[in-house]
């Protein structure tokens, strides 16, 4: 582990000191996983999702027309 000295906002420190707090985290831990989702190339979840979205699209939906056609069909 290294420690390093970072210049911040201290209204934006006492905030997130303040969340991390209320939510029990560990600060060095959230700048730490902050810090590697920003230099990950290819975000670990990016695949999951966009196939997951890709089964979204191709799904079966009800065609309803306009919102009359709607309220007429389900009312």
């Amino acid at each position: 582990m290294v420690i390093k000295t970072f210049n911040l906002e201290e209204s934006i420190y006492n905030q997130f000191a303040e969340f991390c707090r209320e939510h029990g985290l560990s600060m060095s831990k959230q700048i730490n996983i902050f810090i590697k989702s920003q230099i990950e190339i290819v975000p670990k979840i990016r695949a999951e999702y966009l196939n997951k979205l890709e089964s979204i699209r191709k799904g079966r939906f009800v065609k309803v027309g306009s919102i009359e056609n709607f309220k007429k069909k389900y009312s």
